[in-house]
């Protein structure tokens, strides 16, 4: 499989940035504009990710320096523009567990992801910001009282004190990290670093500087180099344990005074990366197939051996899917979907211990803190659970 699949993955790769830094420009910063800038963020997000993975996994075929040099940089790109968006979905999730924790409706209705400006009323830091108003009132004022001094008893499934300030706590935390996140972000977009980011990005559009023996260098060994790379980290993880549900080992170290992240999540944050390197390899490999019209490859197939380490591989037979769309394999959606779930309710119980960890904050308060902690590491556990019924379950076949 040519080197040349790789080259022209990559270059469709570098036009997605573009086109995407060029929408975010012409988006501008205003509130009205917002949502077009956040799905721009987002689109080079995505490419830079996988220009990123590209160069990790088939860096055999590219010129070492150029590569090793690159990879860091989208990194940052990539790390950067994320910070702002996990803020405030780390906040909303974080409010929504303490409105079920406490048995009250759900949240308001909240504009999309990204829209409005930090700070203000039509941003998610505003929607949150409402939503901890509503909570800190110990839920939706009625009309007969709003108003008004009159207190009233609070109905039963209303948020305590407690955990209305709970809420409030969290949300002047994450709102001021999500807040600081874009200015980061801005600051980062009219970086002299940034430009020559794109600059380098602009320059790969039209031309991949190979190697000079990159025409003799078949893909699918590198390609496959990274799924046995997942496999070998998946088979270290703790599936026995994580088969078993409400095993209470992701509340291990929950009392712990060490500030650090749980050490027990490194490892499943790792196979995230990894899985997301195989699924990048596998675009590739699909590119190669469309290039050479297929031949011998059903469509949706992986054309190197198949994802498993604990089962035999399926013998389903894969859809057929347009010749534009990767190759679908409802293993690795699963997955990556629990390994998603984790990440986040990983970072989510260490943004409430964060918050538990405020000088002088009530016992009460304290107290909902502890309790949002230790659902979102059970929200961990079942992430867990659920990656390795998709890992070692058959998912492609029939139940």
């Amino acid at each position: 499989m040519s080197a040349e699949v790789l080259a022209g993955y990559l270059r469709a790769q570098a036009t997605e940035f573009l086109r995407a830094l060029r929408l975010h420009r012409e988006a501008g910063t205003g509130a009205a504009s917002s949502q077009g800038s956040a799905e721009a963020a987002l689109a080079l997000r995505r490419a830079a990710r996988r220009i990123s993975g590209s160069l990790h996994t088939f860096q055999a075929v590219l010129d070492p320096g150029w590569s090793e040099a690159m990879r860091p940089e989208l990194a940052w790109v990539s790390g950067t523009l994320a910070l702002e968006h996990a803020c405030s979905a780390r906040l909303e999730r974080l409010l929504q567990a303490l409105h079920r924790l406490s048995g009250t409706a759900a949240l308001p209705t909240r504009g999309p992801a990204g829209a409005g400006l930090p700070g203000g009323s039509g941003g998610p830091g505003g929607a949150a910001r409402s939503a901890a108003a509503v909570a800190a009132g110990g839920g939706s004022a009625s009309p007969a009282t709003a108003g008004t001094g009159t207190t009233t008893a609070p109905e039963r499934g209303s948020l305590t004190v407690g955990a209305a300030k709970a809420g409030a706590l969290l949300d002047r935390q994450l709102t001021l990290a999500r807040t600081r996140a874009h200015s980061t972000a801005l600051q980062a977009l009219g970086s002299s670093r940034f430009h020559a980011v794109a600059d380098k990005v602009a320059v790969l559009a039209s031309e991949v500087p190979l190697t000079p023996a990159a025409s003799a260098i078949d893909l699918r060994p590198l390609a496959e180099a990274a799924r046995e790379r997942l496999v070998d980290a998946v088979a270290a993880l703790p599936l026995l344990t994580a088969g078993s549900p409400y095993n209470a080992e992701a509340l291990v170290h929950g009392l712990s005074p060490d500030p650090a992240p749980h050490p027990q999540d490194a490892p499943w944050h790792q196979v995230r990366l990894l899985l997301r390197l195989h699924r990048y390899a596998r675009e590739v490999l699909h590119r190669a197939a469309e290039t050479s019209g297929g031949a011998g490859t059903a469509a949706g197939a992986e054309p190197t051996a198949p994802l498993t380490a604990v089962v035999p591989a399926p013998t389903t037979v894969f859809p057929a899917v347009p010749p534009a769309a990767p190759p679908h394999d409802l293993r690795l959606l699963v997955t990556g979907e629990a390994l998603d779930r984790h990440r986040d309710a990983s970072e989510a119980s260490a943004a409430a211990a964060h918050a538990a960890r405020t000088p002088r904050i009530a016992p009460a308060t304290a107290y909902a803190l502890g309790v949002l902690h230790a659902d979102q590491r059970h929200e961990v556990e079942a992430a867990r659970y659920a990656f390795q019924l998709g890992w070692q379950k058959d998912v492609l076949g029939s139940s």
